[in-house]
């Protein structure tokens, strides 16, 4: 795996051009969905439901995947060629 800056791409798995510029890729029921568990891992955690090393592990991921439905951009999409965006072009 390589990423080749000038060209703008990342050489993965020997597909040589796999886009990774920031478009967005997640469709709205991707974002709704990773907002709504962004919120549930904030009220479990702030509600003490979830502490310690845990409690901590899940607020990140919530922070990760409301940061993520904000953008509209999966990094993870776009390595698998995933795209649930109704704008496909």
């Amino acid at each position: 795996m390589k990423f080749i800056p000038q060209a703008g791409y990342l050489v993965l798995f020997n597909q040589p051009k796999l886009n990774l510029y920031m478009k967005t890729n997640m469709g709205n029921a991707d974002r709704a969905i990773r907002v709504i568990l962004a919120i549930v891992a904030a009220v479990l955690y702030f509600t003490g439901t979830v502490t310690g090393t845990w409690g901590m592990v899940l607020l990140v991921l919530g922070g990760i995947f409301l940061a993520v439905s904000a953008i509209g951009y999966c990094l993870l999409y776009a390595i698998f060629g995933i795209n649930s965006c109704k704008n496909k072009k």
